[in-house]
């Protein structure tokens, strides 16, 4: 039910990093982490890009909406001296750059498909499903493929039609009630939600359907074991430094 990593670095480097950066990921990488969760947004242009926040002002300086700016300015600014001055200069990267430097890396990869907005649903989930299922054309081994995970249905559906062959996992705050008939109708691999409002019994009921569990995101150990004995497969952090990649 759940044939990938188990604990997974959550934005590329947890909060040791610019988020959604390939220094993310190569903090990651120094911390012995081979597996990451990212967002993927699209621009004014249709370039997806690795990015969280709809809006600049918090990990990109200046304002303006993602969605209205194109690649060839958004890829001109500064994605790290947000965090530390050691950061200075980092610049965003491409889908398609996260993907190559991860498949060059050996990171296993949680796509997370985050539109700007309801009406780019459809367009970023058609578009990073068509990245993704081209780097990993010809892969049939389940555990090597990334997964596609969106708070969005309508975008996991988009994912769903353009690149079926891809796993999905359908992300959620709180379980709904429908949570079966939506995994069902997106022919997902799993349920993705949030640890704090899980339940032992919801656990058990995911469980007991047949599909991955995980969740989003621990950075207590103990609190890791804790829903590991209800039967969470995985689940990503920010505290890489706090929690080894192999602790599960």
């Amino acid at each position: 039910m759940w044939p990938y990593p188990k604990v997974l670095a959550h934005r590329g480097g947890g909060t040791l990093a610019p988020e959604n950066t390939l220094a993310g990921f190569r903090t990651g990488l120094q911390h012995g982490y081979r597996a990451a969760e990212f967002d993927v947004m699209l621009t004014r242009d249709e370039v997806p890009i690795l990015m969280h926040d709809p809006r600049r002002g918090r990990t990109l300086p200046g304002e303006g909406l993602i969605a209205e700016t194109d690649w060839a300015v958004l890829r001109e600014l500064d994605a790290g001296a947000w965090l530390d001055a050691s950061f200075a200069g980092e610049r965003l990267c491409t889908l398609e750059q996260g993907l190559d430097f991860c498949l060059e890396h050996g990171i296993w990869m949680n796509v997370e498909i985050k539109p700007a907005a309801a009406a780019h649903a459809r367009r970023t989930g058609e578009l990073a499903a068509q990245a993704v299922a081209q780097r990993f054309a010809g892969v049939s081994l389940q555990a090597s493929l990334p997964v596609l995970s969106s708070f969005s249905f309508e975008a996991l559906m988009a994912a769903k039609e353009t690149a079926p062959d891809l796993p999905r996992g359908f992300l959620v705050d709180v379980i709904p009630d429908d949570w079966e008939a939506r995994l069902a109708q997106l022919q997902a691999v799993a349920l993705h939600t949030s640890h704090k409002n899980l339940t032992p019994a919801l656990a058990g009921q995911v469980k007991a359907a047949g599909y991955g569990l995980f969740c989003y995101t621990v950075n207590d150990p103990a609190r890791a074991a804790e829903i590991r004995g209800w039967g969470v497969d995985a689940f990503c952090t920010d505290r890489i430094d706090l929690i080894p990649a192999d602790a599960w």
